[in-house]
């Protein structure tokens, strides 16, 4: 059964990843586009800090979840957080089209089955 922290957590990350859902949606699902916007760029940065520091307080909570990647996860928080001039758009495309799903599918197995360790 998960604790109401590690709950808060999982839904605090779902619904950013919502939010980056829609960005790329209103993109059109096209990197070209999205590059041009750095108002999308910068929220996506700041979605995936939050995303990073929801994930690295659910770890400290329950260092057994299992979340794939989950420290290169909390690692780019700290990335965009202490190096944000060595940030690439192209690498934060990547992760919404490539990990994302991921990320989603597990926070909702989580959610749902209350799996934990």
């Amino acid at each position: 059964m998960l604790r109401k922290e590690e709950l808060k957590y999982i839904l605090d990350v779902e619904s950013i990843i919502e939010e980056l859902e829609g960005i790329k949606a209103h993109h059109q699902n096209d990197f070209t586009n999205f590059e041009k916007s750095y108002i999308s760029i910068r929220a996506v940065e700041r979605d995936l800090m939050i995303i990073g520091e929801a994930i690295g307080k659910l770890k400290k909570l329950n260092p057994q979840i299992p979340i794939t990647d989950i420290d290169n996860i909390i690692g780019l928080r700290n990335l965009i957080v202490h190096s944000y001039d060595s940030v690439d758009s192209a690498n934060l495309w990547v992760i919404i089209i490539k990990d994302l799903p991921i990320l989603k599918k597990e926070m909702k197995d989580l959610r749902e089955g209350n799996k934990s360790t």
